[in-house]
C-alpha cells in the first residue's frame, strides 16, 4: 500500500471516536478492501510514527465529501490531477471511481464501480479467453476477466492522467497480475496493428460520444469485429441513452453501426447502460 487512504465518511468515523474518547477506532484506510484498529492519542488518529492526523486535519476532509485524501511520508494529498482538466478519485461504498471534469466514468447508482465492471465483463468473457479491454480507467473491467478465467487480457488506456490515479488505486493492484499486459494509448490506433481473430471477447468502455467519437464509428467498429475470432463476443458501454434531433436514440444509432460492421445478437444490456454483440 502507498499509504493511508482516508475520506470523509472515515474522516467522521475518526472524529466521533476521538469525541467518545476512545482509544482506538475500527476504520477502512485501503478503501473499502479490508478493516482494522487504528490507535487515537492526545485526540489525534496515529496512522504510524510519520502519519499523525489532529481534529482540524480530519474537519478538513469531512468537508471535501467527493474527495479521498493519501497520508504517506507526513503529507496528506487528495489523489487528483489539475494538469489537463480535473481528474480525481471519489470515494464510493466499495471501490473508488474516477471522475473527470465533473463527470463520473463509471455506474455507480444503487451498486459499486467495480461490481459494475464486473458485470460488463460478464457479459462477454468466458474462461480460456483472450480479452481485449479497450478504453479501460481505472483497469476494473481487465481485473475482473482475469477474475472470470481469462487466459490473456490486454487493457489500453489513452489517458496518463489516468493511467498515474490508477497507480495510487489499491482497487487496481490485480493489474500487474500475471496474464494482464498494459499499454497506453489510443485505442482506435492500437487496434489497427494487431492480428485479425486474434481476441475471443472485447469489452469497450469508450469516454462519452462528444470526447471520442471516432470509437462510436462503424470504422472502429470493423476494426472490433476483425480483431475478433469467429463466434467472439463485444460488450460495448454506451452510457445513458439519449434522443437526438432526429427522434431515434442514441443507442439505436450504435446498434445500427454495430450491424453494419458485420455483428450478430446486437442486444441492448439496459442495466449495464450497453451493448452485447457476437461476431
Amino acid at each position: 500500500m502507498l499509504g493511508y487512504y482516508l475520506h470523509s465518511e472515515n474522516a467522521k468515523q475518526a472524529l466521533e471516536a476521538i469525541a467518545k474518547g476512545h482509544s482506538s477506532v475500527r476504520l477502512s484506510i485501503d478503501l473499502n478492501l479490508s478493516e482494522q484498529d487504528v490507535t487515537i492519542s492526545d485526540q489525534c488518529l496515529v496512522l504510524d510514527d510519520d502519519n499523525t492526523l489532529t481534529i482540524s486535519d480530519l474537519k478538513k476532509i469531512v468537508k471535501k465529501t467527493q474527495r479521498i485524501y493519501l497520508c504517506c511520508d507526513g503529507d496528506m494529498d487528495p489523489i487528483e490531477d489539475r494538469s489537463v482538466g480535473y481528474y480525481k478519485l471519489a470515494p464510493t461504498s466499495g471501490a473508488p471511481l474516477l471522475e473527470i471534469s465533473g463527470v463520473k466514468m463509471h455506474i455507480s447508482k444503487g451498486t459499486d464501480p467495480f461490481a459494475s465492471a464486473s458485470d460488463m465483463a460478464n457479459q462477454a468473457v468466458q474462461t480460456g479467453d483472450k480479452v481485449l479491454d479497450c478504453c479501460s480507467g481505472l483497469g476494473y473491467a481487465a481485473i475482473a476477466a482475469h477474475r472470470l478465467g481469462a487466459s490473456e487480457v490486454l487493457t489500453i488506456e489513452l489517458s496518463p492522467q489516468v493511467m498515474g490515479l490508477r497507480a495510487q488505486n489499491p482497487w487496481s493492484n490485480d493489474l500487474g497480475n500475471k496474464g494482464i499486459v498494459q499499454r497506453e494509448g489510443s485505442s482506435y490506433e492500437l487496434i489497427t496493428t494487431m492480428a485479425e481473430s486474434s481476441f475471443d471477447s472485447v469489452i469497450h468502455d469508450p469516454p462519452r460520444f462528444s470526447l471520442a467519437g471516432e470509437l462510436y464509428s462503424e470504422e472502429f467498429y470493423r476494426q472490433i469485429y476483425r480483431v475478433l475470432r469467429p463466434g467472439g463476443r463485444l460488450f460495448h458501454y454506451t452510457g445513458n441513452p439519449h434522443v437526438i434531433k432526429t427522434g431515434s436514440s442514441f443507442v439505436d444509432g450504435v446498434i445500427r453501426r454495430l450491424k453494419a460492421a458485420g455483428f450478430k445478437n446486437v442486444e441492448k444490456v439496459e442495466h449495464l447502460m450497453g451493448v452485447k454483440a457476437q461476431k
